[in-house]
């Protein structure tokens, strides 16, 4: 698509920082927007929206957004929503207008929980670990080509959940990815303080031990500055995990290599749910998804699928190697 081909022509790669195994290569642009719009968290924190259950007996792949304020509000892909009857994940980006209702595509990240534990959701003020975030984005891709869902497969989501916290050693009595996250804080949290957001910085490209794991992009530099903690959280784990001995360094053309198959793959466009378009992107070296609004790229996300072209689905014995 030619918006996200220009988009990411037009970035230019900052000096990385390297912190126990995880690179972070800073994204800069030459047309970088004013955001006219809050983030969720931000919403939430101001009391302009709310989430809830669709209805009392709750819909696992679904939940209901309400926009009560004069701003826009962006929903980011892979986010995490606390409460209700069971925590989720929001499954793609979605710029929702002001004073506005709409039903949010989710994933359950918690499969022991089917009960109300709050009436409203709140931000959990993290994101999905990348691993399984890349595997949702290509099952949603899936889904929309067959029959314009946007749905991930709810199964393979459980089980990138129970696969990671079995290898994490992590106890969770209701097998949630918040038990994986929060008995971890102490170390995660390090990687966190490692990596801080440049003045002007609208993105981030991601490795770990030499391998380039994803992109994240924003069309302003305060929505990522915002969400920079959640980001490095996400991928942390996987540093976390993959971590044997001294780190692969992940070198410069190593990063614009990757960016340059970004802005090179396919793109198919769909109707959003709230402002602009749903992009999702396909390549035999990646997958991921972006929002496409007014003309530009709002949100990108993409990530690096492994040598034999499928998003990475292995036995956490096998995922978390450095081969």
């Amino acid at each position: 698509m030619q918006a996200i081909s220009d988009t990411i022509n037009q970035l230019h790669l900052g000096k990385s920082t390297t912190f126990e195994g995880l690179t972070v290569f800073p994204l800069f642009g030459d047309t970088a927007f004013e955001a006219d719009y809050l983030t969720l968290d931000e919403a939430l924190e101001q009391e302009q929206a709310r989430v809830i259950e669709v209805d009392e007996d709750g819909d696992v792949p679904n939940l209901l957004f309400e926009n009560l304020g004069d701003s826009k509000v962006l929903l980011l892909d892979g986010d995490e929503l606390i409460g209700a009857k069971q925590n989720r994940v929001i499954n793609l980006t979605i710029l929702v207008p002001a004073h506005t209702k709409i039903e949010i595509p989710v994933s359950c990240v918690e499969a022991g929980s089917w009960s109300y534990r709050s009436s409203e959701f709140s931000s959990a003020k993290r994101a999905m670990f990348s691993r399984a975030r890349a595997s949702k984005a290509e099952q949603v891709t899936v889904r929309m080509k067959r029959s314009g869902e946007r749905y991930s497969d709810q199964s393979e989501v459980w089980e990138d959940v129970a696969e990671c916290a079995s290898y994490l050693n992590v106890d969770s009595p209701t097998s949630s990815m918040a038990d994986m996250y929060e008995q971890h804080e102490k170390q995660l949290g390090t990687y966190r303080e490692a990596f801080k957001a440049e003045d002007n910085q609208v993105g981030a490209v991601f490795a770990v031990n030499g391998h380039v794991q994803g992109v994240e992009y924003f069309d302003s530099p305060r929505p990522f500055k915002l969400q920079l903690d959640k980001l490095v959280g996400s991928y942390a784990v996987e540093a976390v995990l993959r971590k044997k001995g001294i780190s692969k360094e992940t070198t410069e053309a190593v990063a614009g290599g990757f960016l340059a198959q970004v802005a090179a793959a396919k793109g198919e466009a769909y109707t959003g749910l709230g402002e602009g378009e749903d992009v999702r992107l396909s390549a035999d070296e990646l997958s991921g998804g972006a929002l496409v609004a007014e003309e530009r790229v709002v949100h990108l996300a993409a990530f690096n699928r492994d040598p034999e072209g499928r998003v990475v689905r292995r036995r956490p014995s096998r995922w978390y190697s450095d081969e």
